[in-house]
């Protein structure tokens, strides 16, 4: 009994929860219901025809979701006959013209139709075989010509250090001795061993040594990276062998629809008129700039107490000019009168 009943609960419960996404084909069951002959129906709700149609899509919806557990016909139809008296009484009640109902019934229209617009454009110009074989060539490009390298390295901090590394080597020295003595990578412990890698793995300055190098030999110039200086060794190659095109080109096409997508999308956007009204928030002060205003106003601070101070300066400089040339004068006409006074 329990295991008829589960089925039936996630039916009614998820379908009519994800009603929402399938306004395509239930956005008004009256025209619906027009469109559906007698001989079509599977049942008839208030005059409202449900099609066999509709059921034929439930049945598919629900195979996919409930993975290939069986529900009958009738409990489908259930499903069907209580969704479209919801529908009805929804109407009755004039919720399907409120705002909130015909933004989402928007948003729901928008989500469809860029889909449909897509699956049309992708239908209509399919990822060939032959656009499959140039990817997959590529990546297999990518992975150093299809050769696999195993090497070893040292990593130092400086210049100095590798280049006598190197000379220890010419001397005869053992490169995985040195590696667990010298190197201050990871790899130092296992003698520097890297194992096996293709160039794509390795930093660009890194792989262009190893396939510079032969099997067996070593850089005879330190190599520099983000990671500090280099002294590889090359101990062998391999050609990689990559997986067959056949075994790999599905796993290739979506990637290849959705370079097609965006292509398609960035020239639409092109051809299109687009102005951006959104405001961009104000973009907040960096640092840099809060310290220049700041050393500026202390310039023209400084500026400012200097000119004031130099005015004062001037000020007072002028009125001690006048205070002595007054003293001056009275003194000049001090003596003045004296001497007319003797003269008398």
């Amino acid at each position: 009994m329990k295991k008829t009943l589960i089925p039936v609960i996630l039916v009614s419960s998820s379908l009519l929860l994800s009603g929402c996404i399938e306004q395509k084909n239930n956005t008004d069951s009256t025209q619906n219901a027009v469109a559906v002959k007698k001989e079509d129906a599977v049942a008839v709700v208030n005059g409202k025809y449900i099609s066999k149609q509709e059921l034929d899509r439930l049945k598919q919806q629900i195979s996919q979701r409930m993975q290939g557990q069986s529900i009958s016909d009738q409990q489908l139809l259930e499903e069907l006959i209580r969704r479209q008296i919801i529908v009805q009484q929804a109407e009755k009640e004039g919720l399907d013209k409120s705002p909130e109902f015909q933004a989402k019934l928007n948003e729901i229209k928008t989500s469809l139709l860029t889909q449909a617009y897509l699956q049309d454009y992708l239908k209509k110009h399919p990822v060939t075989d032959e656009e499959l074989k140039a990817e997959y060539d590529a990546m297999i490009g990518q992975q150093g010509g299809g050769t696999e390298f195993k090497a070893r390295h040292i990593l130092v901090k400086s210049k100095e250090e590798a280049d006598k590394i190197i000379d220890q080597l010419n001397k005869g020295a053992d490169f995985a001795q040195l590696a667990k003595e010298k190197s201050t990578g990871p790899s130092g412990a296992q003698g520097g061993d890297l194992g096996w890698f293709t160039a794509d793995k390795m930093v660009k300055p890194f792989s262009d040594a190893v396939k510079a190098l032969e099997d067996g030999k070593y850089t005879t110039e330190p190599v520099k990276t983000q990671f500090g200086w280099h002294v590889i060794l090359r101990e062998k190659s391999r050609k990689q062998t990559p997986p067959p095109f056949e075994a790999v080109k599905m796993q290739l096409k979506p990637m290849l629809q959705r370079k097609k997508v965006q292509q398609l999308l960035d020239n639409l956007k092109k051809q299109a008129k687009v102005e951006v009204l959104l405001q961009e928030p104000a973009k907040p002060e960096s640092v840099e700039d809060a310290a220049a205003k700041t050393a500026k106003k202390a310039v023209d601070n400084v500026e400012a107490t200097a000119k004031e101070t130099a005015d004062k300066a001037q000020k007072t400089v002028s009125e001690s000019v006048d205070k002595a040339k007054t003293a001056v004068m009275d003194a000049v006409e001090s003596t003045g009168k004296s001497a007319t006074k003797a003269a008398d």
